[in-house]
């Protein structure tokens, strides 16, 4: 059942007792630590970890202004861009040398293909993701709204064994990692 952002954030409150919102700005003290917290929680939630549901491949657009120092190339990130996962010239996913800086991506290469996680919309957010992603709210909203230290570091143990367990059925979806280029294969070829 695909949830909106307001159903996940309702959920995370029933879990410490919290009355529920009918939106981010109701008002009360619980929308406005879920107004406050909710978004970067979100985001950090999808940034730690390479997210099958949340990567995509894109192909950016070079800029007019070049970079000052060390590359020759500056490119536009997406506007859902949240973290880089690896870059490639076109024709491969990675490989290339780059670094980011100030939402552009710098690099040698004339044309860049990025790897990276996005930020999906909350009802395209698997299952699991979703009480990973419920366990967090609780624990971040535990605090401000209950006072309560002890029940806030209890709920952040489970908001991180849920982290766990989301990334291993996200782990199971994927072909295992294998190495490619590894200098003790090709000696022994």
């Amino acid at each position: 059942m695909a949830l909106t952002s307001i159903e996940l954030v309702n959920r995370a409150l029933v879990k410490i007792a919290a009355q529920p919102i009918s939106g981010f700005d109701d008002g009360t003290a619980e929308s406005v630590v879920a107004a406050t917290l909710y978004a970067s929680t979100r985001d950090a939630l999808l940034s730690a970890h390479p997210w099958s549901f949340a990567t995509a491949q894109r192909r950016l657009a070079r800029l007019v202004a070049r970079p000052i120092v060390d590359f020759d190339y500056a490119y536009q990130l997406p506007a859902d861009f949240l973290r880089a996962l690896s870059a490639g010239d076109g024709h491969d996913g990675r490989g290339l040398d780059y670094r980011i800086v100030e939402r552009r991506l710098h690099t040698n290469a004339g044309a860049v293909t990025l790897t990276y996680i996005f930020r999906p919309m909350e009802t395209a957010f698997p299952p699991f993701f979703d009480q990973a992603l419920i366990a967090r709210l609780a624990a971040e909203f535990c605090l401000p709204i209950t006072e309560s230290t002890s029940r806030a570091d209890s709920l952040h143990k489970l908001a991180e064994d849920a982290f766990k367990r989301a990334r291993l059925i996200d782990a199971q979806q994927d072909v295992p990692g294998r190495f490619e280029d590894f200098s003790l294969v090709g000696v022994r070829k």
